[in-house]
């Protein structure tokens, strides 16, 4: 996810936290506690200008591989 990040969205600032771990039982775990619930936080110029929902779906559009390969969940703040 880090590096599909930097590729598509040059940001200045990322953190790309696994907190699988965190929801363990809940829906979209599966079972070995990583790779399924992530927090991104996010500053980069392509992200400026635009709402808070384009910025979301930016990110979401960067990342749409590893949603499509199981990642259930993604907290995103823009920074």
């Amino acid at each position: 996810m880090d590096a599909r990040l930097r590729q598509q969205l040059a940001p200045t600032r990322l953190e790309v936290l696994d907190e699988s771990r965190l929801h363990e039982g809940h829906a979209g775990a599966n079972g070995t506690g990583y790779g399924t619930h992530f927090r991104v936080r996010i500053a980069a110029a392509s992200l400026q200008g635009h709402g808070r929902v384009q910025q979301h779906r930016l990110v979401y559009d960067a990342l749409r591989p590893f949603i499509e390969a199981g990642a259930h969940a993604i907290a995103i703040e823009v920074l």
